[in-house]
């Protein structure tokens, strides 16, 4: 059975490992905006993070990459786990009920989906062009939208969105950021808008070039952005393999 096309609402019971879920936060980067990827609810005004259960067998992390490769069809992704939401009340028994009406699906108090549900959150980080958002067998849309522009979202979903971004503006401490969220190649302004969206503040152009150059994880290339109406940036790419030496070694200093 293809729990992608099979409605899990109604065939999970003894398929996932009960009471545990997975919330993927995805960020995509474009048009200097940070984008977030949300699923409108089937039957409601909500919107929710790209989510999914855990089967009993899966490893966690498996599980999330399944559900990110669902949702962006992307393989490869950059995945961090970042918090795990465990209130006793964040499930809301009503809101799951209402769902399970909508769906025409059989229940009792003691349906699996109307128990208490602990999640585990991941954000990923992906190339905003590269996505092709795919709704899931409870969603009737997906889509991407800007941070400043987010949705009613469902349950405590606003929360989890939030963790994850404080998570993000904490790597950004101590790892690099952009590889998967810029096009291969970029300008100094571009990166430095990325890192001013993140962090929501604006930083110094001559301070942000010393530091993220003093870095040495990036490249820069003979070449210029054509089209602009100023004098034409030069472009840069990141360094891959000091790049990732950068993601496990860390960096010193923030922002």
């Amino acid at each position: 059975m293809n729990q992608e096309k099979e409605d899990i609402l109604q065939y999970g019971q003894g398929t996932f490992h009960p009471g545990f879920s997975v919330d993927c936060v995805i960020f995509g980067f474009h048009a200097n905006q940070l984008r977030v990827l949300l699923l409108k609810v089937k039957g409601d005004d909500l919107w929710a993070l790209p989510g999914g259960f855990v089967f009993k067998d899966e490893d966690v992390e498996e599980a999330a990459i399944r559900v990110l490769k669902s949702r962006t069809g992307l393989d490869n992704i950059f995945l961090r786990q970042f918090h795990l939401f465990g209130k006793p009340d964040r499930s809301k028994t009503s809101f799951n009920a209402k769902l399970l009406k909508q769906r025409q699906i059989p229940y009792d108090e003691n349906h699996w989906f109307l128990q208490r549900f602990i999640t585990l959150g991941f954000y990923a980080l992906v190339d905003y062009s590269s996505v092709t958002p795919r709704p899931d067998s409870n969603s009737e849309a997906c889509e991407w939208w800007d941070l400043q522009q987010i949705p009613a979202l469902m349950q405590d979903h606003s929360q989890i969105l939030e963790k994850a971004l404080e998570a993000l503006r904490l790597q950004l401490a101590y790892q690099p950021i952009g590889y998967n969220l810029l096009a291969e190649k970029f300008t100094m302004p571009e990166l430095q808008k990325l890192y001013e969206t993140i962090l929501g503040k604006q930083l110094d152009r001559r301070n942000f070039q010393r530091k993220i150059l003093a870095y040495d994880i990036l490249e820069r290339l003979d070449e210029r952005r054509s089209g602009v109406a100023h004098k034409a940036p030069y472009l840069y790419r990141f360094n891959l393999e000091k790049y990732q030496q950068a993601l496990e070694q860390g960096l010193e200093g923030g922002w």
